[in-house]
């Protein structure tokens, strides 16, 4: 890598970790950095992945006082977490990326409406009795979510945070930054299972991840003081209008 590069390939590991930290979609900086720096899509994908760790580790230590009260919460979720991101590590290096991929957008789109219309569904989840009844209470149905979520992240991972605050938000109510922070923690649990399983199996391009991390962890520490500045109401228009925006890249880029 030539000077140009390694300033790139950090400036951009550092937007995608704030992102991330904000809402999710980091990748769809990160990504097309690795691509544009000459790595082929598989490795640019596993080495992506490695790269964003720890900006999910700094936006959870950034957001440790509203993890405080949630380590039932977190330990619940956290074997779904693990085994999900388990089953996605192994599906992305033993198979065609091409059919999930499509399957993408239109994952986030849907996470970016339910973030949408939160209120209405959380009530309607509430009334059929598929919502948590309170406290560390976690229903059957956030397993699922967080399990499929996690599948998703590990294989692909671009607007995993979307995907991931909507199911909390709507089956685990609670304030917005609390359920951000969760969505942090589980994101970095799911991150760093696919790490361990790249990192023995994986065509990790290790250069490039090393320049990554560090703008990756400072992104990260320093978008959770962006997400707290916006507020509930432009909080939630933020996940929104990135889900929408990463979404579009995908389906046009």
């Amino acid at each position: 890598m030539d000077a140009t590069q390694i300033v790139g390939l950090a400036a951009a590991a550092f937007a995608a970790g704030a992102v991330n930290a904000v809402a999710g979609g980091g990748s769809n900086i990160s990504f097309p950095a690795l691509l544009a720096a000459g790595y082929d899509a598989k490795t640019a994908n596993v080495t992506n992945t490695v790269a964003l760790w720890p900006g999910y580790f700094g936006g959870s230590v950034a957001y440790r006082r509203e993890l405080g009260h949630q380590g039932g919460r977190f330990v619940y979720l956290l074997l779904p977490s693990i085994a999900g991101a388990a089953v996605g590590s192994v599906l992305l290096l033993g198979t065609s990326a091409e059919t999930f991929e499509s399957l993408v957008p239109f994952l986030i789109l849907l996470g970016s409406g339910v973030m949408l219309f939160q209120t209405r569904l959380t009530k309607m989840a509430a009334e059929r009795d598929i919502a948590s009844r309170g406290g560390d209470h976690i229903p059957l149905a956030l397993i699922a979510v967080v399990f499929v979520a996690a599948v998703y992240g590990a294989y692909f991972g671009a607007g995993l945070g979307v995907i991931l605050l909507a199911g909390l938000m709507v089956l685990l109510p609670d304030d917005i930054q609390h359920s951000n922070a969760l969505k942090g923690l589980l994101s970095m649990v799911i991150n760093a299972v696919a790490v361990v399983y790249f990192a023995l199996f994986g065509p990790v391009a290790w250069g490039a991840a090393l320049v990554m991390a560090g703008g990756a962890l400072a992104g990260g520490f320093l978008g959770v003081g962006v997400a707290r500045r916006l507020g509930e109401t432009w909080l939630r228009r933020a996940v929104v209008v990135l889900g929408v925006v990463v979404a579009g890249i995908l389906l046009f880029a």
